[in-house]
């Protein structure tokens, strides 16, 4: 796909995203929107999926450790042709495919089930160990938060990572600074993140724009160094492409009203 038409699969994810949380009157749009180029990038230009055979065993990993950007994971399965579009409709109602963090056992697409944060790039570390050990050439991708980054099982897994020399690891930080209760530094402070990244053994690229495609697609091809688990930091904007969410820790986890629907789809229809 070219560079336009995988803006325009943003876009489409960014109005899917306020759609389903509006329907819902529940999720998290935040951190969904601020998502959309980092999992666009990942599942349109560097994974080997099989949509007409989800569970095809030649097909490359996707983690979602920050579970919570369902609604933007959604929307691109969709988009890719992983469910029918009528799906969307029964997002987080009971007896629908699309729970309101993923699940392996209802939506075909999806990995691992998430949503305990913390717990993703550890899942991700055994999944690439896995393919070494097979000796398939599968490559791993997990997406973590930036808040979920205070676990302390995060840097185990990092730790895992390095020592077991997984190079077809890409672990992608949404750095956005902000997190349920409040600033990142407020809350728990990540401190020099891409310091200790590199410090774990971590080949680490840090984005000054993450919301850029172009630039996070760039970042993702570059080949990672012998032995070394690729690890991409960032900078992203909580709430990207609807303007009353851009910044706002309010808009972490609860759904529009359809005043506030309507004001953001005109945005997004306007771009």
């Amino acid at each position: 796909m070219t560079s336009q038409e995988l803006k325009e699969v943003c876009r489409q994810a960014r109005i899917d995203i306020i759609n389903l949380t509006a329907d819902a009157a529940s999720g998290h749009p935040g951190g969904s929107l601020s998502a959309v180029e980092l999992m666009t990038a990942v599942l349109y230009t560097q994974m080997r999926l099989f949509p007409d055979d989800p569970k095809n065993q030649d097909r490359d990993r996707f983690v979602l450790s920050k579970g919570h950007a369902a609604p933007c994971y959604y929307s691109l399965l969709c988009q890719l042709g992983f469910f029918d579009r009528s799906e969307m409709k029964n997002f987080r109602q009971l007896g629908g495919m699309l729970t309101g963090h993923p699940s392996v056992r209802t939506t075909p697409g999806v990995d691992v089930s998430t949503g305990s944060l913390g717990q993703g790039c550890s899942m991700a570390v055994g999944m690439a160990i896995a393919a070494k050990y097979l000796k398939k050439d599968t490559k791993v991708f997990t997406i973590l938060g930036d808040g979920e980054c205070q676990e302390g099982q995060i840097w185990e897994s990092f730790m895992s990572a390095a020592h077991y020399k997984l190079d077809n690891l890409t672990i992608i930080v949404d750095w956005n600074g902000l997190q349920i209760d409040g600033t990142n530094d407020e809350v728990m402070s990540l401190g020099d993140l891409h310091a200790k990244c590199a410090a774990f053994g971590l080949d680490v690229i840090e984005l000054e724009d993450g919301n850029d495609l172009d630039a996070v697609i760039e970042a993702l091809s570059k080949p990672a160094a012998p032995g070394k688990p690729k690890c991409i930091l960032a900078h992203t904007l909580k709430g990207k492409g609807v303007s009353y969410m851009e910044g706002q820790v309010g808009w972490h986890g609860k759904g529009p009203n359809e005043k506030e629907r309507a004001i953001a789809l005109a945005e997004l229809e306007e771009k």
